[in-house]
């Protein structure tokens, strides 16, 4: 036995926050549209910008490139987002939502933003400094 405590290891307790915060909020999107937990991830980067990459995709949501496919892929055979490939580099496949796609983040956006406010009441006072340290946090390990 050794003194490593796992439940006091920052990594640890932020990884199981993640995943207790994400698996929460995901019980709204797959209730009501039958999406994973990277499905959700692609298309609220999509709902962000009119087209984007897989590549680009890949690096803001930190999925590797094949789940980001399998995903679009996902999506597109369920009519939320549209695959066109890139005239000029062919390798390149540009994704944007289509309407119903935009119809789904319509409808998520405001549970969202609910299911953020309801964890800021959690966090009370200190929300703003918790979000700040955070951001510090990522920053430093970019």
């Amino acid at each position: 036995m050794t003194d490593f405590n796992l439940d006091e290891f920052l990594p640890y307790q932020l990884a199981e926050l993640s995943r207790r915060v994400s698996a929460r909020f995901s019980q709204a999107y797959r209730e009501r549209y039958g999406i994973s937990v990277a499905e959700w991830r692609v298309v609220a980067h999509l709902s962000q910008q009119t087209a984007v990459s897989v590549r680009e995709i890949h690096k803001r949501v930190g999925m590797d490139k094949p789940k980001v496919s399998r995903a679009a892929t996902r999506l597109e055979a369920a009519g939320y987002l549209r695959k066109v490939v890139n005239p000029v580099d062919r390798r390149l496949v540009e994704l944007s939502l289509t309407a119903k796609g935009r119809e789904m983040i319509d409808t998520l956006a405001p549970i969202a933003a609910d299911y953020q406010a309801e964890l800021f009441s959690v966090l009370g006072d200190d929300a703003g400094d918790f979000v700040t340290r955070v951001k510090v946090l990522s920053a430093a390990l970019e």
